[in-house]
């Protein structure tokens, strides 16, 4: 970050780092505005506050914390490939066609989702990893979207951390493509633990792996299925953890997310 011409000139590195977190509060605080919508809700508002294992005061300090280490691993990231990258990325600034461009998002997102589904998988099925780590996660039985970062710090690097650096440095994306690859992920991220059911939301719209999708996999019955984050369900339906859902009226009011009648679960 330097002056320039008497304004505040921000690096892309800088933005690549932060304005993930930033839109993570952002879009999280839109979503706890819209939280008294209970015609839309996944679980209702009592469910979310009796049913979870945590307070919300313990989550918003996880989720800074985790926020912190990935700011540091993020500026070491850029640190180190600085040298190999400064001159791609001043030709990205005006010159990276778009094809390039589409092909490093879907390179990053097929390596991100690779790389969780494995990891998280492998997180439920061992019972050392699921007890003395996983499971914080899953002490939000009904998720909020503030919470969607809530981990045991190990997880959060292992899963989010290393799995972001991996994607970065896999599909040879520049600082500023990052920005906006971190920050979609980030809010596809939030999207997908909101625990609301809403018409037009893009993100529930053109993708399978949404709130309801996720909701599945934090309820006891959909434990080991459901395992895809963040943006495909192509490892859960290749090896067989794929529980496909429907989306009901609660009695109570509201909307649940339930397995399909038709769907074979072992």
């Amino acid at each position: 970050m330097e002056l320039t011409n008497g304004g505040l000139q921000i690096s892309d590195e800088l933005l690549g780092t932060f304005a993930p977190i930033v839109l993570y509060w952002f879009y999280s605080g839109i979503y706890v505005m819209l939280g008294s919508m209970e015609n839309y809700r996944l679980h209702s508002k009592k469910d979310e506050d009796e049913k979870n294992l945590v307070p919300k005061r313990d989550v918003v300090v996880g989720v800074l914390l985790q926020q912190v280490v990935q700011a540091l691993v993020a500026t070491i990231l850029f640190a180190v490939t600085k040298n190999d990258t400064e001159s791609e990325s001043k030709q990205a600034q005006h010159h990276t066609p778009l094809v390039t461009l589409v092909r490093q998002f879907l390179v990053a997102m097929m390596v991100l989702d690779t790389w969780q589904y494995f990891m998280h998988r492998y997180m439920h099925h061992n019972k050392f990893l699921y007890r003395h780590i996983h499971s914080q996660h899953h002490r939000l039985v009904v998720p909020y979207a503030f919470g969607a970062l809530y981990n045991h710090p190990i997880e959060g690097v292992l899963l989010d951390t290393v799995g972001g650096a991996l994607s970065f440095l896999v599909s040879g994306m520049s600082p500023r493509a990052s920005i906006f690859f971190f920050s979609f992920a980030t809010l596809k991220t939030v999207d997908d633990h909101c625990g609301l059911w809403l018409p037009c939301n893009l993100f529930q719209l053109f993708f399978r792996n949404n709130s309801a999708y996720h909701d599945i996999h934090h309820q006891l019955y959909g434990n080991k299925y459901n395992f895809s984050q963040p943006f495909f369900v192509m490892w859960d339906r290749i090896l067989g953890t794929y529980m496909p859902y429907r989306i009901e009226k609660r009695i109570e009011g509201g909307l649940e997310a339930r397995p399909d009648k038709d769907s074979k679960v072992n």
